[in-house]
């Protein structure tokens, strides 16, 4: 497929997507990021430490050379062309979608989410997402630019409605994003697996696209990321949520902020090969 290219490969991942349902696509696009950058560099630096961890899951007694999944690499991006790198997502994703594939994306900032889930939304019209993610991103604009990483959930709620996003970990924000979120979408506010029942009780059976921003995660836990904020879930918690929420419709799922340069000894990257592992056999 054009647009296309590996440099790497995740543990146990086929070379052939052709004969695979789900599907690892890396979007290094890191052109909003506000503080600090390197989140395109997370696709590559994932997969490489992904040799680090097993291939079986002792949460789920299963293991990736069970499943059938690919590796499409990296989508190449222009780099510095916000308009132009979302357009060239929506059209790469669209079309692995129109041939049956599950999306497991790994970032990239988070503004990547979005032409990913509009391609969803296309295929699923009654799509939600739930939203893991220590800030809320629901910024009307962020340092004069509509699309921003601050600013990618609002673009979710006004593609997919009102009350169709879930939010979960949020712990930083502006008053005006709290007053938007009161309207507009289910926020669990500094809330996180104890949310979960009510969020699959209001889900029900409709297909989710679940976008988790590594930050959701305490910087204990996750110090490679762009924008670190303190009083976040930790790494256990997450696996456990991710268990919970395979009980839903998930048809999609991406993982976006890791930033390798801030990294503590590949800690964060390790646990996102673990995290997209765990997603992998999940859903």
């Amino acid at each position: 497929m054009d647009y296309l290219e590996a440099r790497a490969y995740f543990m146990a991942s086929s070379r052939d997507i052709e004969c695979c349902s789900k599907v690892i696509m890396g979007i290094p696009m890191d052109t909003t990021t506000s503080f600090r950058p390197g989140t395109r560099l997370a696709p590559y630096r994932v997969r490489e430490v992904s040799e680090g961890i097993e291939e079986y899951s002792i949460y789920q007694d299963k293991s990736l050379d069970e499943i059938e999944f690919g590796d499409a690499g990296d989508i190449i991006l222009p780099f510095g062309n916000v308009t132009a790198s979302l357009e060239r997502i929506n059209r790469i994703a669209s079309l692995l979608l129109e041939q049956g594939k599950k999306l497991f994306s790994i970032g990239g900032e988070h503004l990547v989410s979005l032409p990913v889930i509009q391609a969803y939304h296309r295929c699923f019209p009654e799509l939600v997402v739930i939203q893991m993610d220590a800030h809320a991103d629901l910024r009307d604009g962020y340092l004069g630019d509509a699309l921003s990483h601050a600013s990618v959930m609002r673009h979710v709620v006004e593609e997919l409605g009102d009350k169709r996003l879930f939010q979960l970990g949020i712990r930083s924000g502006t008053r005006d994003e709290m007053a938007y979120a009161h309207e507009k979408t289910h926020m669990f506010l500094d809330r996180f697996l104890d949310a979960l029942d009510e969020v699959k009780r209001l889900v029900g059976s409709r297909p989710v696209y679940l976008s988790l921003d590594i930050d959701v995660l305490d910087p204990a836990y996750a110090p490679g990321t762009g924008t670190p904020e303190a009083g976040g879930v930790t790494s256990r918690d997450l696996l456990v949520a991710l268990r919970e929420l395979s009980a839903l419709q998930v048809v999609g799922f991406d993982l976006v902020e890791i930033s390798p340069p801030y990294e503590q000894g590949d800690n964060t990257s390790i646990l996102g090969a673990k995290i997209l592992r765990e997603a992998l056999l999940a859903f």
